[in-house]
């Protein structure tokens, strides 16, 4: 049981210029890496709101360092996606973040089930996502409010073909 919510622990962060030791100021640079495109489709309308550039959070030992250390995102228009292999509540961490954090859940029909707004760097509180979710999302803190995104919003997300 133990070893499981250890698992579902996912580390949140900011993402771009500066990563390293926990403490503030303690930043070791870790580039962003554009893998994909995500664009959230407006809940009435279907019509695009914003597209986010996204960092790919697909194993598990990305998941638990996700925006940990970083001291912020390219532009206001990125973030990292962390797609989950199943369906079921999610509690993320800001312990070693230190840039606040939109953190959006998404559930396996791609709309947008909870989020939550202004996650506190460093807080010790855990981030819940309230329902079961498939795919979290974090951006820089105010993105939700930026582009007015709502439960029942819609995404779509593509990887960026690196090839060979």
């Amino acid at each position: 049981m133990a070893c499981a919510l250890v698992l579902c622990l996912t580390g949140c962060g900011g993402d771009a210029e500066n990563a390293g030791g926990s403490e503030p100021g303690n930043a070791t640079y870790i580039p962003f890496d554009h893998e994909g495109t995500l664009a959230v489709l407006s809940e009435g309308t279907q019509d695009t709101v914003v597209t986010v550039d996204i960092e790919i959070a697909e194993t598990d030992s990305a998941r638990v360092r996700g925006m940990m250390q970083r001291e912020s995102f390219p532009d206001e228009t990125s973030g990292m996606l962390f797609p989950f292999e199943d369906e079921q509540p999610r509690y993320f961490h800001m312990s070693n973040t230190p840039v606040a954090l939109d953190i959006i859940f998404i559930d396996a029909d791609s709309t947008i089930v909870s989020m939550s707004k202004y996650a506190r760097p460093f807080s010790p509180d855990l981030v819940e996502s309230g329902v079961p979710a498939r795919y979290v999302l974090e951006t820089p803190a105010g993105f939700s409010d930026t582009y007015g995104l709502v439960a029942g919003d819609r995404v779509r997300w593509t990887r960026i073909d690196t090839g060979p």
